[in-house]
């Protein structure tokens, strides 16, 4: 079954709302960034720098699979598939973004930037020198982000429930990320853009898979 010529509009739509919301967000990033800075706050610091860990890929994957391996062994391989897809989205939308960063090459905030060099957008090379995969060229857009959208976006695409609850996570982790000042307000707005329509192509193009080879591995497990 194809998607219908209007649906399609629609999502072209989105994305262009997205992209424009993105480039008018770099007007605002210096004063959201001072306005959200908690460096100079030990407590919220330290809140914030939990919900940042929670971003954290491995995080994720290794809850996904832990929980996904429970279900599984409960007789509930369907549950253990979805839980299992919506680490493996996440994962994925994170792993687009931390791409897209190194290749981008923009300057951290102040603080954790390059010291001496311009805010900017640089690439992977600067100064005679490769900034690939340098942290302090790694600002945008943010993995972290990428990784908790993503999340929320496969919960919410699985069941609505799930992604009301994500849809928190995912805004504390991308608010983590500013206050911290690793990021700017653009670049979590850019992970989204990013991970939401990646998130939805998963669904489509990895869902069915993964769902078919649990029931399999369910069934298989069975026998005697």
């Amino acid at each position: 079954m194809t998607a219908s010529p209007k649906s399609g509009w629609t999502c072209w739509l989105w994305l262009l709302a997205g992209a424009g919301l993105v480039a008018v967000s770099f007007l605002f990033d210096a004063r959201v960034d001072a306005a959200l800075d908690v460096t100079q706050n030990p407590a919220l610091k330290n809140f914030a720098w939990w919900c940042s860990k929670l971003g954290e890929g491995e995080i994720v994957g290794g809850a996904g699979i832990l929980f996904a391996a429970i279900f599984f062994f409960l007789n509930r391989p369907r549950l253990a598939a979805e839980i299992f897809f919506i680490a493996a989205a996440s994962l994925l939308t994170g792993l687009a973004g931390t791409i897209l960063r190194v290749l981008i090459g923009r300057t951290r905030p102040e603080g954790h930037g390059p010291a001496g060099v311009p805010q900017g957008f640089y690439g992977i090379w600067h100064d005679g020198h490769w900034i690939i995969g340098k942290a302090a060229y790694s600002s945008f857009p943010s993995g972290h982000a990428a990784v908790a959208v993503g999340f929320a976006a496969a919960a919410w695409l699985m069941h609505r429930s799930w992604g009301a609850v994500a849809l928190v996570y995912a805004l504390a982790v991308m608010w983590s990320r500013v206050a911290l000042q690793w990021h700017h307000l653009s670049d979590v707005l850019a992970s989204a853009l990013v991970a939401l329509p990646l998130a939805i192509l998963l669904k489509k193009a990895l869902y069915p898979s993964v769902e078919f080879q649990f029931n399999n591995f369910h069934r298989a497990s069975k026998k005697k």
